[in-house]
């Protein structure tokens, strides 16, 4: 089964997207900040990371940044609802599959994940 990790400080996001792909046969993890979900990547290792740019904790470069640092080549996919070219372009120099923009489209969103979930 694959398994997806849903970083978003919003409760209201996490579950959400967590029960959309739940229904899709998908196994589910949510992390509401970067320990959490460093802690999860390290302990479950998720096919995918849907990761929020902007947590209080810390930002979701700066986890990338750490995960990346320890060697870990997870596919990420970067979420937000503010465009910052400097964020954007660090963030692709980390490694990130793409750049999903807040509100989140359900189709789209779905079409992304099961594609990098189940390539064909």
């Amino acid at each position: 089964m694959s398994k997806l990790l849903i970083v978003d400080d919003e409760i209201d996001i996490r579950e959400f997207a967590r029960n959309f792909f739940k229904k899709r046969g998908i196994e589910v993890f949510t992390a509401s900040g970067g320990s959490d979900a460093q802690e999860i990547i390290e302990h479950e290792n998720p096919n995918l990371v849907l990761l929020d740019v902007r947590m209080e904790e810390i930002t979701g470069v700066e986890l990338l940044r750490n995960v990346r640092e320890k060697g870990n080549n997870v596919k990420v996919i970067m979420v937000s609802g503010v465009e910052d070219e400097s964020v954007i372009d660090e963030a692709h120099n980390l490694g990130i599959l793409g750049f999903i923009h807040k509100p989140l489209v359900l189709d789209e969103l779905e079409k992304i994940v099961l594609k990098e979930l189940h390539p064909e």
